[in-house]
């Protein structure tokens, strides 16, 4: 199970790469964009305002996409847990859910994960819980069956 935790760990990570790498063509675009335009044509130019708002966007975007790699850099992935804290890969009876950074669902192996970030209400009741442990979230009775 280790390998399986490691590749989505890597999965997770490629996954942000890919999304780093697609903002940064987005924000080299519009600046090219912005470039090919010249000086504003006037105080209010809604053509150039609008690009340069995007590039804004793109790059808080770009340094949101930094730090969960950041965080997914700080996931020890041979690392045995027993109970459910940062870093858990988590098997209940309702789903496979690992405790890394909000990225939703990751597909691997043919399987479906959940990556979620230790900020969200299911963690906070999962957490610091043991194998064979149950809790009701939101109406659902959830058994971890395993932790890795």
């Amino acid at each position: 199970m280790k390998d399986i935790k490691a590749g989505l760990l890597d999965s997770c990570i490629n996954q942000q790469m890919l999304v780093v790498e697609q903002l940064q063509n987005e924000i080299s675009e519009a600046q090219n964009q912005a470039n090919d335009y010249g000086q504003p044509k006037d105080r209010y130019d809604a053509f150039r305002t609008k690009l340069m708002r995007q590039i804004e966007l793109f790059a808080k975007q770009l340094d949101k996409a930094k730090i969960v790699i950041n965080t997914l850099g700080k996931i020890e992935a041979d690392k045995q847990l027993s109970v459910v804290e940062f870093g858990a890969l988590v098997i209940t009876n309702k789903q496979k859910i690992f405790v890394s950074a909000g990225l939703g669902k990751v597909d691997f192996n043919g399987i479906t994960y959940f990556a979620i970030s230790p900020k969200v209400p299911i963690y906070n009741a999962l957490k610091g819980k043991r194998v064979g442990d149950e809790i009701v979230f939101n109406g659902m009775k959830i058994i971890i069956e395993s932790i890795y």
